[in-house]
């Protein structure tokens, strides 16, 4: 059932996001602050849109895919919240990446809080975390108008500086 907010719809991805997927995640400047670089072959992006849309039978939510209220046929992104492993730990991760020609509107914003509020009134999750790297300051600021907060370091790249961690907890 897809959802909706002021600019955005949100639906789960299925098999036939599979080209978008590929083109996002294949584009240099969407994986710029991405120390693995950029999908180089669509059989990569066809085993991550398997595990999204198992992680939507497992658990009954996850990653959407997102595409703009006037142009709904058109996916200019994939987001949302989904269980992560956090070197060795599953929590609940808010997550983004957007196509280059959605940058700088405010949707990965719009996406940060609607998934945010889906997570904590619709899931009742007691905490979301983010991870983001050091460098990729759009993305910090991203997650702290979102209302995220810094609490940590994940030292999940080696030889490289640790991603910065940030936490939404819900209010009770």
């Amino acid at each position: 059932m897809p959802m909706s907010s002021a600019h955005l719809i949100y639906r789960a991805p299925n098999p036939d996001d599979l080209a978008r997927l590929f083109a996002i995640y294949s584009d240099p400047q969407t994986q710029l602050f991405n120390p693995f670089g950029p999908m180089t072959d669509e059989a990569q992006a066809a085993a991550m849109l398997e595990g999204w849309i198992e992680h939507w039978q497992i658990h009954g939510y996850g990653w959407w895919a997102i595409a703009q209220k006037d142009t709904p046929e058109h996916i200019i992104g994939f987001g949302g919240i989904g269980l992560h492993d956090f070197m060795g730990e599953q929590r609940v991760n808010l997550g983004y990446r957007f196509a280059v020609e959605a940058w700088g509107q405010g949707f990965a914003t719009e996406m940060g809080r609607v998934a945010l509020a889906f997570g904590f009134s619709s899931l009742k999750l007691d905490a979301v975390y983010g991870y983001v790297r050091p460098a990729h300051t759009a993305s910090i600021r991203v997650l702290e108008k979102v209302g995220m907060q810094r609490c940590g370091e994940l030292d999940d790249v080696p030889g490289q500086a640790p991603s910065l961690m940030f936490e939404a907890v819900a209010a009770r």
